[in-house]
């Protein structure tokens, strides 16, 4: 039941070339930097990401991106990231956009053990009609386009099929756990973490603060340790390090 790993290097040392992943945060908010960083030194390339966003230049998967490791991307919001958006237009980058309400029932969904359910969301779009671009061509032409997806009236109303996310693994950061895998996310950091955690097959989880089994009042846990596997301490320094995407004061 002890889930803690010796360090981050050791947590990702398995996560093979090719691997599905899915990673928590929302801009910079939540996202597993020092799980990513390990990641980066350990060299997997070819990955299959889904989240949220794919952070920016040079900070959380805007490491890997920049680095070429990431093949394709699940995602519903890329405008912050210059580099993500020169690989996709430049056909280095597979991208399949999501709205981000559906993106979270699917994470969810997965982790839920349902394969698909129906949502109004996307119906008369390209979402469901198909003819997104997925991957373009040297030349600036369409080379994968989404495929066109089932829909049906529930109510009068049409709703469009969606399938569940399960992925190889997860990462995530939480801001406390005990070494059972239960954990405590922190204010806007319970964006997608939660999310990603369950669509893993093998979730690990960066926590800022590591308890003992029982520290934590069942009321307070956000994750149950069902849907972990693997648990990296952070230093002071690294759960200190947050940073802001946009800084905003007044004169």
């Amino acid at each position: 039941m002890n889930k803690v790993s010796v360090d981050a290097d050791e947590a990702v040392a398995d996560i093979p070339d090719g691997a599905s992943l899915a990673v928590g945060g929302f801009g910079l908010s939540g996202v597993p930097d020092v799980v990513i960083r390990a990641l980066h030194e350990q060299g997997a390339t070819g990955l299959r990401v889904v989240s949220n966003n794919c952070g920016v230049d040079g900070r959380g998967l805007g490491v890997l991106l920049a680095a070429g490791r990431i093949a394709r991307v699940t995602g519903s919001y890329v405008g912050e990231n210059k580099e993500f958006a020169h690989q996709y237009l430049s056909g280095e980058l597979e991208v399949e956009l999501v709205p981000q309400g559906t993106l979270a029932e699917r994470l969810r969904a997965g982790g839920a053990g349902i394969p698909a359910f129906y949502t109004p969301a996307g119906v008369g779009t390209q979402v469901a009609n198909g003819g997104l671009p997925w991957r373009y061509a040297a030349d600036g032409s369409v080379a994968v386009a989404s495929p066109p997806k089932e829909t049906r009236d529930f109510h009068g109303r049409p709703h469009v099929l969606e399938h569940a996310i399960t992925t190889d693994f997860a990462l995530i950061r939480a801001w406390r756990g005990d070494r059972h895998g239960n954990l405590v996310f922190r204010r806007a950091a319970a964006n997608f973490n939660p999310l990603a955690a369950m669509a893993g097959r093998i979730t690990i989880a960066e926590v800022e603060e590591l308890v003992e089994p029982g520290e934590l009042s069942p009321d307070a846990v956000h994750l149950p340790g069902v849907f972990v596997q693997r648990i990296v301490e952070l230093t002071p320094a690294q759960a200190a390090d947050k940073q802001i995407e946009k800084r905003t004061v007044r004169a």
